[in-house]
């Protein structure tokens, strides 16, 4: 047996209890932003066990695979083989025309949220709008991609527009939007002028995520990603009055691509302006940075409650 194959065979067997789970962070942790692993020089199995290996090696319970509306199948064999510890969102090409009903056939075959959805057109839209229809047609959460800046030349943006984004939750008031990336955390910050990816130092109060956050109820922060960690962790004097303030609408989420839940690997690839998270695990670094932040009650909801009443996920 070589050892790709003991490591795997191993993997499967250590399958901790959701108590031994808790020891690592006082609370049991649902991850909503798992990107499916897929490794074509892996073998199915491999394949399937790669999914589990991150949340296992990291300490958490359970995650939403984020996984493309053709995927039913492979998250299938994911779930079957670790029953209990994963739930599905599907994503898809929005500016197709067959988008909606690619869609539709992956929440009727299972997924439980639309996203992440990035894609290179304006948060108002009408390929977006369309999902925001969906969403709320459906009643699932929508988890959208904001970035302003590319990270790297040629990368392009995603759902631009986000500081009048105002308009769309207004507009559709049914919609239960998550939002996630660049845009979305770095304009905690009341004077962010899309001059970076991640900006640092200090954060002027009332930003346009912190207005929204607490003005429209149907939106909800996804703390994933290299963005979520760095607006956490750049003013430790905002951070524990912002995570107080928003405690019911905060969802912890990783968004992390190291193979071993401990840092192995990159943590965030294909993202060269994430280097402060390299030889990281994404989801440990946010994990022990909102525990440090906040009171164990408030964690709990961050980690766990919030993640489970806003995706309709049964404990």
């Amino acid at each position: 047996m070589d050892r790709r194959t003991f490591l795997g065979a191993a993997a499967s067997l250590a399958v901790p209890s959701v108590s031994a789970q808790s020891e690592l962070w006082g609370t049991p942790v649902i991850d909503i932003h798992l990107h499916m692993r897929r490794d074509l020089r892996q073998s199915q199995q491999q394949d399937v066990d790669a999914n589990f290996a991150h949340i296992n090696g990291c300490g958490v319970q359970k995650a939403v695979l984020l996984a493309r509306s053709d995927a039913t199948d492979r998250v299938k064999a994911v779930q079957a083989k670790f029953p209990g510890r994963f739930v599905w969102s599907a994503a898809t090409d929005v500016t197709k025309p067959e988008a909606e009903q690619s869609l539709r056939a992956a929440v009727n075959a299972g997924a439980i949220a639309l996203g992440e959805l990035k894609a290179h057109v304006a948060a108002d839209g009408p390929e977006l709008r369309r999902m925001y229809s969906l969403a709320a047609e459906l009643n699932i959460p929508i988890l959208v991609h904001f970035q302003e800046v590319p990270h790297f030349e040629g990368e392009g943006t995603f759902s631009t527009g986000f500081k009048n984004f105002a308009a769309i939750l207004k507009a559709y008031p049914k919609t239960k939007f998550v939002g996630h990336a660049d845009a979305f955390w770095a304009n905690v910050d009341a004077k962010y002028a899309n001059e970076s990816a991640y900006p640092s130092g200090p954060i002027t109060r009332r930003g346009v995520t912190d207005k929204l956050l607490g003005d429209y109820p149907n939106l909800f922060g996804d703390l994933s990603a290299n963005s979520g960690n760095n607006a956490l962790s750049r003013d430790p004097e905002f951070t524990g009055d912002f995570l107080k303030r928003h405690q019911d609408k905060l969802i912890f989420g990783s968004d992390c691509g190291c193979s071993d839940g401990n840092g192995s690997g990159l943590g965030q690839p294909n993202n060269p302006a994430a280097a402060r998270l390299a030889g990281k695990c994404v989801a440990r670094a946010t994990l022990t940075l909102l525990k440090s932040s906040t009171t164990p009650a408030v964690f709990k909801k961050l980690v766990w409650e919030n993640a489970h009443k806003t995706y309709r996920i049964s404990v």
